[in-house]
């Protein structure tokens, strides 16, 4: 059996263990968090390494992507470096891959509102900048959270070139701090503090990173579309409350479950390295179009 470990900077009460048949190959996948805890987490992966087949980084990104460019995050370096003979990925892969193929299949063949023509809030692009540009692609209108959520400034970004040029003044500073200064990590994860909220009762679809949108969550979201990830049980009877329509999280749920993206693209390694191919961009693509995989769509209220 192929082993998956996802180890999180997030809250450790988050954490899941199951399996699953990918390719006529089980593995077992595992979400272990360390509660922001970085020493931790760098002595987890030190742990697993060697032992298990992929290593996936969790709550945290090693890259933020702006068009072209890349700004590797200085503590997430910290993290991949303790790791000398398994591999590890952060799921940035598959964010540029997979997540545009969602998008693409959802805005022709979703029966729920239509992404086409419609107000996007993408809570945060450089972390996930596949999905920017292919929601960009078909939003009648579009704010980019980068700012407002982030870093706390009140300034939405509206294009794609706006966000490439603040990313390449920005981003080579911020990827220097402390990443608890630009995420929620460890038990952050489940404080509620709304900001720009008028930009969540605005939009017709709410997309991106889950932690942010649970975070800056207002009283009421009837009949929006969030898509998003690494959602739970809990998380879903949330947003029904909140009266959304649909959650549709882009991997697929297991055991109740939606992982994060990097443990998916842990999975994906693992099967390449275990029939002998070489990780490469191009072999993930075919690996993604043999596994086939699909979002999952839940219909809430």
């Amino acid at each position: 059996m192929l082993k998956v470990v996802s180890v999180s900077l997030g809250s450790s009460s988050r954490d899941k263990t199951t399996r699953a048949t990918f390719l006529d190959q089980q593995v077992e996948l595992s979400r272990q968090g360390t509660d922001g805890d970085m020493k931790k987490a760098i002595a987890l992966i030190a742990s697993l390494d060697g032992q298990v087949d992929a290593i996936g980084l969790g709550g945290i990104d090693l890259y933020l992507c702006a068009g072209k460019r890349k700004y590797i995050i200085r503590d997430a370096k910290k993290l991949a470096s303790a790791a000398k003979v398994t591999p590890i990925v952060d799921g940035s892969g598959l964010k540029l891959t997979l997540e545009r193929r969602v998008v693409e299949s959802l805005a022709t063949d979703f029966e729920g509102p239509p992404l086409k023509g419609a107000r996007v809030l993408l809570v945060s692009s450089v972390d996930r900048w596949g999905m920017a540009e292919t929601l960009a692609a078909h939003a009648k209108e579009i704010v980019f959270g980068d700012l407002l959520y982030a870093l706390g400034i009140p300034i939405p970004l509206r294009t794609l070139r706006g966000v490439e040029r603040l990313a390449r003044v920005v981003a080579p500073i911020i990827t220097q701090l402390p990443f608890s200064m630009l995420y929620p990590t460890g038990e952050k994860q489940k404080v509620h503090k709304p900001k720009h909220t008028e930009y969540f009762l605005w939009a017709d679809w709410i997309c991106g990173d889950f932690h942010y949108i649970r975070r800056n969550l207002p009283p009421r979201l009837d009949g929006k579309v969030i898509l998003t990830n690494t959602t739970t049980a809990e998380d879903r009877e949330l947003l029904r409350g909140r009266g959304c329509s649909y959650l549709i999280t882009t991997t697929p749920v297991l055991d109740g479950r939606s992982f994060g993206m990097n443990v998916l693209e842990g999975c994906i390694v693992a099967l390449i390295r275990q029939r002998g191919d070489i990780v490469s961009p191009e072999t993930i693509e075919v690996y993604l179009n043999k596994l086939d995989l699909k979002p999952n769509i839940e219909r809430l209220n």
